[in-house]
C-alpha cells in the first residue's frame, strides 16, 4: 500500500541553488498532519518553477518507503 503525504513548500529560487550546487541534498518539511518528512532534494526537480517551489504537494512512497511520485495539488496559501 502506498503512503501519500501532503506538504506545503515555500522554497524561493535562490535557496534552490544550494540544492543544485550540492551544498544541501535533503529537504526537511512538515506534513499537513504534523509529521516531519525528510526526502532527497532531487525529488523537487519536476516541480521547480522559475520563482522556486511553492504550493501544496503530494509525495507518494511505496511500502518500502521508496519515493514513487510528487505532484502539486494546490497553492501555498
Amino acid at each position: 500500500m502506498y503512503q501519500r503525504l501532503h506538504v506545503v513548500l515555500k522554497i524561493p529560487s535562490h535557496q534552490l541553488l544550494y540544492y543544485y550546487e550540492g551544498g544541501v541534498d535533503v529537504v526537511v518539511a512538515k506534513t499537513t498532519d504534523g509529521r516531519i518528512l525528510r526526502f532527497p532534494a532531487n525529488i523537487l526537480r519536476s516541480v521547480v518553477q522559475s520563482h522556486g517551489v511553492y504550493g501544496k504537494f503530494e509525495l507518494v512512497f511505496d511500502e518500502n518507503h521508496k519515493f514513487v511520485s510528487i505532484s502539486r495539488i494546490g497553492d501555498y496559501r
